[in-house]
Parts: C-alpha cells; sequence; structure tokens
C-alpha cells in the first residue's frame, strides 16, 4: 500500500463513529501529509467510496456449518466489514454475506472463502472419520473443530490488531458508510450454544484452534491448500 492509499484509509476511518478512533485516524492522516506535503485531494480514493451488499455461495444452519457465521463475522470486523445473513421465510439454510466498500469488500470476500473452505475440508474429514458414531454426534466433533478454528483465528488476528495499534496508532474500523448500510438491514438472532460433554469433542476443538491460529490469509488463494494436517481425532477412525 503506497502512502496516498494509507493517507486516504485514514481519512476514511476519520469518519468513524468513535470519537477517539477518528481522532486519532484524522491526526495520523495530517501527520503523514504534512511529511510528503500532499492535500487530501491528491489522497481520494474515488473507487473505495462504493459501498458493496453481496451474498456469497455459501448456506450454512442450524445443524450444518453453524460455525461459519461466527467466521463470516470475525474476518468481516477485520476487514472493516460487516457481515449479514439472508434465507427465505421457512427455508433451514442461511446464506452469508458482506457489506463493505469496494475494495475492502473483495479482500473480506476472498479470504473469507479462503478459510471457509481449509475450515470446512478438516470439518467434513472429522465428520467421515468418526462413522462409527450416529450423524448427531458427528456433526457435533465438526461443529467443535469449525468453532476452534474461529476461536484461533480470532486470538490470530488480535496480534494482529496491537500491531497495528502500535505503528498506526489506532485500530482500524468499520467506515460509517457500510455501518449505515448495516443499520437499514436491521438484526438477526441466530445462534446455537455448543456443549463440549467428552474429550473428542474438546479435542476436536483444541485442533481447531491450532489450525485457526496458524491460517494464513496471505497464503496464495488459488492454492486453497488446507492449513496444517487432516485432524484426525484419536480413537474416531
Amino acid at each position: 500500500m503506497n502512502i496516498k492509499d494509507k493517507i486516504a484509509k485514514l481519512l476514511a476511518l476519520a469518519e468513524s463513529p468513535n470519537e477517539n478512533e477518528a481522532k486519532a485516524a484524522l491526526l495520523k492522516a495530517r501527520e503523514l501529509m504534512a511529511q510528503h506535503k500532499l492535500r487530501p485531494e491528491d489522497c481520494s480514493k474515488e473507487t473505495n467510496v462504493k459501498v458493496r451488499r453481496e451474498l456469497l455461495d455459501v448456506q450454512v444452519s442450524k445443524t450444518k456449518y453453524h460455525w461459519a457465521i461466527a467466521l463470516s463475522a470475525v474476518i468481516a470486523e477485520h476487514y472493516c466489514c460487516r457481515a449479514f445473513r439472508s434465507h427465505q421465510k421457512g427455508a433451514r439454510m442461511y446464506t452469508i454475506g458482506f457489506v463493505g466498500l469496494e475494495d475492502d469488500f473483495e479482500v473480506c470476500k476472498k479470504i473469507f472463502l479462503y478459510a471457509f473452505d481449509c475450515a470446512k475440508r478438516c470439518a467434513d474429514d472429522i465428520f467421515d472419520y468418526s462413522h462409527y458414531y450416529d450423524a448427531g454426534y458427528r456433526r457435533s466433533l465438526a461443529e467443535a473443530y469449525g468453532r476452534g478454528f474461529v476461536e484461533g483465528l480470532k486470538s490470530a488476528f488480535r496480534r494482529q490488531d496491537v500491531e497495528n495499534e502500535q505503528e498506526w496508532g489506532l485500530v482500524l474500523v468499520v467506515p460509517k458508510a457500510v455501518e449505515d448500510v448495516m443499520a437499514t438491514m436491521g438484526k438477526r438472532r441466530f445462534k446455537k450454544r455448543l456443549e463440549l460433554e467428552d474429550w473428542q469433542q474438546r479435542d476436536a476443538l483444541a485442533k481447531g484452534y491450532v489450525d485457526g491460529e496458524k491460517f494464513d490469509p496471505s497464503t496464495k488463494l488459488e492454492s486453497r491448500a488446507t492449513p496444517g494436517s487432516v485432524p484426525a481425532l484419536q480413537g474416531v477412525g
């Protein structure tokens, strides 16, 4: 990212509803403009003004890939976007989507699809390997892995946020234009608490956490390689 793009990003963050974050962003933008003798109009990014709201080709339910809902929220926030879900009345499946500025949206979408693909493959493998058990228990193992992956990724992002705050002097926030669009959409509650009843579920959760922490968004997206090894559970196959 060149200096003009950095300043443009900070100027966008200066519109944050959080007064402290907005002030920090504006001060940093002014500092950089002074250092490089630039004006705000020199740094404007017209392509980053448009807000995109789009559904992806990812569907989940309360019994299948439910963890992807939390995954979408974690990734969206880290890339200055918001996640949402849509479904037709009476339908069992929900479709995941994102709202964000044009550039942020593209990055967020690619990272989410990559992360979802990685976690889904490992969760599906756990479901297949645990063929000795009934479908409900197998789903609980796969869900435990997915939830662990989300928590591990959240931990990794948290460390990155601390590093960014030290370098930039602020934490990246979702632009006001994106929040305004989200405000018109209403809120949906879609929660399901995962109860970890035995060591195999806890083991699946731990394996997911390790893979989530190791997940590297900078890896070439086209390769779609899974992080780490396939998490086979002891005593499950």
